[in-house]
């Protein structure tokens, strides 16, 4: 499972809360990479920069 959330104090918490209910069902949780401006939302987000946030994503 990819997780993707604004990098934020919010999208931090959500994304580790997110991973800790995932992680015991087997499942491979990443996050993307960070190429997306801190403080900004990914609704501003263009598809060159999501696409290589995607492939550069980390475990998590």
């Amino acid at each position: 499972m990819i997780i993707a959330t604004n990098p934020n104090v919010e999208g931090e918490a959500t994304a580790i809360y997110l991973s800790k209910l995932i992680k015991p069902m087997g499942l491979k949780v990443t996050r993307i990479a960070r190429g997306l401006p801190v403080g900004s939302d990914l609704e501003y987000a263009d598809s060159i920069t999501l696409t290589r946030a995607l492939e550069g994503r980390q475990e998590f």
